[in-house]
């Protein structure tokens, strides 16, 4: 039931009277140990796994880490990602703190779940990442093994666009972009890739006053490396991505991604 060795739960019985309840709660209360003992150990593997609903309305990415690849292949271990996805499909919640705080199985949360694991397997277990994404279709893709996951949302929920969405997503995956479009950029990266630009350029020997000017240039460029839309399409470089959706329908556009990777 617990998915515990067998000598640690016959020392959990031993230490419980026998009494099976108190045996689940001392095992669950070594997680706790084994959790704070291992905080500060590296979990950098793990599984990633994208979701939707059935009506595409609604996707989820959770990553649930571990520390050794051996857990993250284990089928019980993705398994349980999979629950935590699907709970989070259904409840939606706000952020991963509210997810680990949703109801599990056997009276707890999911969070006291992870906690749980931790003494189960041995090693450092987190529920480290939770995104969500909402739009008229939403698209996923799953990359590397859980590795990593994507979401992109759709302006349009006709069901014809979804392999081009799927595209869009891989897209995301290969070229991890850092924002949708180039208002979408944080001012704080802008004003740091200006900075970058002029130090560039100076160090080339361009004039003070040429500066600003070429740093802007480049500034262009990065938009066009680092923004979704902006894209070169991997699969037709002749093309960036929102030409690649318009082709496929003149109204047809992204309107927001999710992307989450292990480490």
């Amino acid at each position: 039931m617990t998915g515990a060795g067998m000598m640690d739960c016959k020392q959990a019985l031993a230490e419980s009277d026998g009494d099976f309840e108190k045996a689940i709660e001392y095992l669950r209360k070594k997680g706790q140990k084994l959790s704070i003992k291992r905080a500060d150990r590296e979990a950098n593997e793990g599984v990633v796994l994208a979701l939707v609903s059935d009506d595409r309305k609604r996707g989820v990415i959770v990553k649930l880490s571990c520390e050794t690849d051996f857990v993250a292949k284990n089928e019980d271990f993705v398994k349980l990602t999979e629950k935590f996805g699907r709970i989070a499909l259904n409840k939606f919640p706000a952020d991963v703190e509210a997810l680990k705080a949703e109801p599990f199985e056997g009276g707890i949360t999911i969070g006291e779940k992870v906690t749980e694991q931790v003494g189960v397997i041995g090693e450092k277990i987190e529920l480290a990442a939770y995104e969500r994404l909402e739009a008229a279709q939403v698209c996923p893709y799953i990359h590397m093994g859980n590795k990593a996951g994507v979401l992109v949302g759709l302006n349009q929920d006709n069901p014809a666009f979804y392999d081009a969405g799927r595209d869009v997503a891989m897209q995301v995956a290969a070229m991890r972009p850092v924002a949708l479009d180039k208002e979408d950029v944080d001012q704080s990266v802008i004003q740091k890739e200006i900075e970058i630009g002029m130090e560039q350029a100076r160090q080339e020997g361009k004039p003070e006053n040429m500066l600003e000017k070429i740093a802007q240039g480049k500034l262009g460029k990065f938009f066009k490396e680092s923004t979704l839309l902006n894209q070169q399409f991997v699969k037709d470089n002749s093309l960036t991505i929102r030409d690649y959706l318009h082709s496929i329908d003149k109204g047809l556009t992204a309107i927001g991604f999710k992307h989450v990777t292990l480490g």
